[in-house]
Formats: structure tokens, sequence, C-alpha cells
């Protein structure tokens, strides 16, 4: 809840995502890390490739060899995809250890099957987000927040999806995010002020407005909140050597826990002063305050 300055506490998202590389071992483990660092959800994704992927595309090599886990980029899809059975395990372990449980869908089966697990929020990638027939299905479906980001997407995109969710006044469960889509992103890719732009033409329209940054480090992030994105995504991972293309933009375990740090006092920073002169400035005042006239 907002203190009275406008701002809502930041929301950290631990952005799991496939960096658990297939193994449910490592998915709960970095459940657990981004539960000891202070995230409020640890975000997963679900896909079905065969359903994504024309048959060109799914038989296609890897784009990048050492990275692949399968013959095909089919093959490595596959092998990084958790099943349906899988995620309800997930979503029940996130809830024993007092975490929320999220995910990003990329399909139309996908979103059906996570929205019978009754998520806080469903997640739309940017890759996603003209998948009409799927915005519609979560818009008509599902009564949680949808999440959708807005990288490598054009202002009549953007606003093509804003029409589809007013159709039926579900834009109120919208969350916006800003984001560019690269891994990782340079500095003077991440173009902060796009917050400000969504915040401006959308802002009276949706829920909340977030942030899915792909940079290095998490200075930019406490810049992200300030401009009004409540909600901070970040990769995450145990180790940014690991085999796979998210891990080089991703936090580790103590990076995250700083991130959170940092955006909870940036936050109990961000009101006016309640006085002219605080009781902690009185003291230097009567000590220090030049009075000669």
């Amino acid at each position: 809840m907002s203190k009275g300055n406008g701002y809502d506490p930041p929301v950290v998202v631990a952005e799991i995502g496939c960096n658990h590389m297939g193994d449910m071992s490592i998915a709960k483990e970095l459940v657990l890390l981004a539960k000891s660092a202070g995230a409020k959800y640890a975000k997963f994704q679900k896909r079905h490739p065969k359903e994504l992927l024309t048959e060109e595309q799914y038989k296609a090599p890897h784009p990048y060899e050492p990275f692949s886990y399968g013959a095909t980029y089919g093959a490595h899809r596959e092998f990084l995809e958790l099943n349906l059975e899988q995620h309800q395990e997930l979503f029940d372990y996130c809830n024993i250890n007092e975490i929320g449980y999220a995910t990003s869908v990329w399909d139309t089966t996908s979103a059906s099957e996570i929205i019978g697990l009754e998520p806080d929020f469903i997640k739309v990638p940017s890759a996603c987000n003209t998948h009409f027939e799927m915005l519609e299905l979560l818009r008509d479906s599902y009564q949680g927040e949808i999440h959708i980001s807005f990288g490598m997407t054009t202002r009549d995109e953007e606003q093509r999806i804003i029409n589809l969710f007013k159709e039926n006044q579900s834009n109120s469960r919208l969350v916006l995010y800003a984001c560019t889509s690269g891994y990782p992103v340079s500095f003077e890719d991440v173009n902060l002020l796009e917050i400000s732009r969504l915040k401006v033409t959308y802002g009276d329209q949706v829920k909340l407005l977030g942030f899915s940054g792909h940079h290095l480090g998490i200075a930019i992030d406490q810049a992200a909140f300030t401009l009004g994105a409540t909600i901070i995504e970040r990769h995450f991972t145990k180790n940014r050597t690991w085999k796979g293309t998210d891990h080089a933009a991703s936090l580790e375990p103590g990076g995250l826990q700083k991130l959170v740090r940092d955006l909870n006092a940036t936050y109990q920073a961000l009101h006016y002063k309640p006085m002219e002169i605080l009781d902690i400035e009185q003291v230097q005042r009567d000590k220090l305050k030049y009075r000669k006239s």
C-alpha cells in the first residue's frame, strides 16, 4: 500500500525462467535462494515447443551450439521444459516456503494449463504479446493480474493490446513492463524513460507499471522504481557461468539480495519532509546553524 507519496512498496520478481536447466532440484533450490534474498515471487516459464515453433524452427539447430541442450532447437526447448505436474509441484513448493509462484506463458495451451493453477499473476513475455488468441484466453478465463512486457513492441501494437483488455474492462488487471529485449542489454539501450512514457500514456488505464531488466548490476533498478515501476523483474540464477542464454543477464543470490535491500531503502527515502525542521536536524541546528545577524 502506498505511504501517501504515490509509491507502492517495490515488488521484486526473481525470473528463474529456464535457468533451472530442466532440473527440478535446481528449480527448487533457486526458489529457496530467491526467498532468502527477499524476492516476493519466483517466476518460471511454460511453453509447448511444438505448438510455439514451426516445423522448420523446431528442426533447426540452436543458433549458438555451446548453449544447446539438444540436437535441434526444438529438442533443446523440450529438454528445458517442465510439465504441468512439475509446475503444480513448484506452485505448492513456493506456497510452503512463503514465496509467490508465477509463470510466463508462450502459447494458448500453456496459458490454459497455468490458468488452472490460479497464481497471483501470469506474465506474457515481449515475444508473445501480439499472440491475441492467447491474450483473449487470459482476459476471459483468468481472474488474476495479467503482466505484459512491451519489449520489441510498436506503439500501434501497444495500443491494440490495451484496447483488447478495455473491451470488457479487464484493463484494471493489467501490469505493463518497460523492457528492452536483449541478453544482456547495455546501459544506453535500457531506455529508462520508457517507464515515464508508459506512465503518461497508460498509467490511468492499468493497475501498475513494472520494469523487466536485462542489464548488468543493480543501480538501474533503483531509478526504474523511482520513475514509477512498482514491479522489478530480474533474471535469477545461482551461477552466471552456467550453460544457457539467460545466465549472463541474471543476478546471482548476492546481487538479488542487494537489489531487494536497496529498493526497500529507496522506498523508505521517497517522501517529503513532514515538517520544516526534522527532529534529527534540530539537534544539529541548535549546535551548528549560523546565527550572527
